[in-house]
């Protein structure tokens, strides 16, 4: 089955309970999966209600969505940085930091403040703490709340242009594989390259109410970032420092590709259906 980052199903599914389109206890099950309850760090009570921020219990991922929903945020959006590729990221630098270290965040779309305002943000990122073996993993997983800038622009495109892109970078994809002759440098490639080849998309990874192009853009992407994470488990046939170089820099060109159409088909959900 194929998935995509936590940060990813927090927003999606997020906004979907932003905006009434699905209940939250549903959502948290969808984001959690197999981890551990997720907790929320909030030292500055920037999102929860003020009552469980002094009650003394810990924070659940169910009282964060109360707390967004309780100060009109009105949905969430999600970013996939990688050093050289900020692309969304607000700030401020020692945010934009940890979310490059995390390789994901969730940023806050607040109602429009009016003319002049500037509308508050607030980034939420998952530290994740991973535990057991390859046979019973287990994670971790603790959402920090922090202040940041305001939203930027951010130029992922439209869904049509993700889906064009994505084909074209899934052909590039399929055709570095066999150039590089994978099967023959990894002995059970062969094997986990058919997985990824017939996998699908796991049934929750977007809340029922979006798109049917967001669902079919995710998968696709999906599938080229699990190729890509094939590949760059070794250096391939690549012989020469060279031509690693060469076949690092495609495949970083082909993961980026596959993070800003997952942003997109995500952050469709927020988008006015027409």
């Amino acid at each position: 089955m194929l998935d995509v980052p936590r940060s990813a199903r927090l927003a999606a599914w997020g906004s979907a309970v932003l905006a009434g389109l699905t209940d939250r206890d549903r959502a948290v099950r969808a984001v959690v999966r197999s981890d551990e309850p997720h907790a929320v760090e909030d030292p500055d009570a920037h999102a929860v209600p003020p009552a469980a921020a002094f009650a003394g219990a810990p924070l659940r991922l169910a009282d964060l969505l109360d707390g967004l929903q309780a100060h009109g945020v009105a949905g969430l959006r999600a970013v996939l940085p990688a050093p050289g590729d900020v692309l969304g990221l607000p700030g401020p630098p020692p945010l934009n930091t940890l979310a490059l270290d995390a390789g994901e965040a969730v940023l806050t779309a607040a109602p429009d403040p009016g003319p002049g305002a500037v509308p508050p943000s607030l980034a939420l990122l998952p530290v994740v703490e991973e535990f057991g073996s390859a046979w019973e993993p287990g994670a971790l997983v603790t959402w920090r709340v922090l202040t940041a800038g305001p939203r930027r622009v951010d130029a992922t495109g439209s869904l049509g242009e993700a889906e064009r892109a994505l084909k074209e970078a899934l052909r590039e994809a399929t055709e570095e594989l066999a150039r590089l002759d994978v099967a023959r440098w990894r002995d059970d490639a062969a094997e986990a390259i058919a997985a990824v080849r017939d996998g699908v998309l796991v049934h929750d990874a977007l809340p029922p109410s979006a798109p049917a192009r967001s669902v079919r853009v995710l998968g696709t992407a999906a599938r080229l970032r699990a190729i890509v994470e094939l590949a760059v488990a070794d250096d391939g046939a690549a012989v020469t420092g060279y031509e690693a170089t060469r076949r690092a820099q495609a495949l970083r060109g082909l993961d980026g590709v596959a993070r800003h159409a997952i942003v997109a088909a995500v952050n469709a959900v927020l988008e006015p259906r027409t």
